[in-house]
């Protein structure tokens, strides 16, 4: 009979026993290794979490807040680079202005959006249309995560820091501060930076005057001068 069934190509009890064996130990091999797929959200960032449980009570209590929605707080955050002088640079000048790009993302998070002229400047060599910059628009938990590491990271590794200084507000309570380079964020490896390039950032908060505005970023952990010390 096993003769027979070995003639006819079909394979034996023994050998079916044996690939069942084989392909369940493979399917919980898989099992094992694959990743564990979850359906819960992101967790939120620290500093969120600390403006939701500290910050708005402490605002509210020094302001005298009686609604919650009335407490200041971060609207978006916007990052820009103006790169004029390498729109003009024919070639080498556009690999500039793509590694800014890049270099940017990585401090940012989120693909930087291009500046276009509005109109030409002869004196400049500017045309209307031509990339002249990059911004970038943070809102929501990456906009936390970006302020969290940018004063915990970025900020104390300036050089000669002493204080940011309090005359960036507007009369709405937005704050306007800048960096002279890139590589104070650790995210950008210093080894493969060949041209340093200042950023702007803008802090656009909901609070209604200055005062208002300074204390909330101040609450945040932005660490401002003593203006105190000056008298002012």
């Amino acid at each position: 009979m096993a003769e027979e069934t070995k003639k006819k190509g079909k394979p034996s009890a023994e050998e079916i026993a044996a690939r069942k064996a084989a392909k369940q130990k493979k399917e919980t091999a898989e099992e094992e290794t694959a990743p564990v797929e979850t359906d819960q959200p992101a967790p939120t960032p620290r500093l969120l979490e600390k403006y939701r449980k500290e910050i708005v009570p402490a605002l509210q209590q020094k302001f005298g807040l009686k609604n919650v929605m009335a407490v200041p707080r971060l609207e978006k955050v916007v990052i820009s680079m103006g790169l004029g002088r390498f729109a003009v640079a024919g070639g080498e000048g556009k690999a500039n202005f793509e590694k800014a790009e890049k270099e940017l993302a990585v401090i940012a998070g989120q693909k930087p959006v291009r500046c276009r002229a509005k109109k030409s400047v002869a004196n400049f060599k500017v045309r209307q249309g031509m990339e002249t910059g990059l911004k970038v628009t943070l809102r929501g938990a990456r906009m936390y995560e970006f302020v969290d590491r940018m004063i915990t990271l970025a900020i104390p590794r300036v050089k000669d820091f002493r204080g940011l200084s309090t005359k960036g507000f507007d009369r709405n309570g937005n704050y306007n501060f800048g960096f002279t380079e890139q590589t104070v964020f650790p995210e950008v490896e210093g080894a493969e930076v060949t041209f340093q390039q200042g950023m702007n950032i803008t802090m656009v908060t909901t609070a209604k005057n200055v005062e208002h505005g300074r204390e909330l970023l101040r609450q945040l952990g932005m660490p401002f001068q003593d203006m105190e010390k000056k008298g002012a």
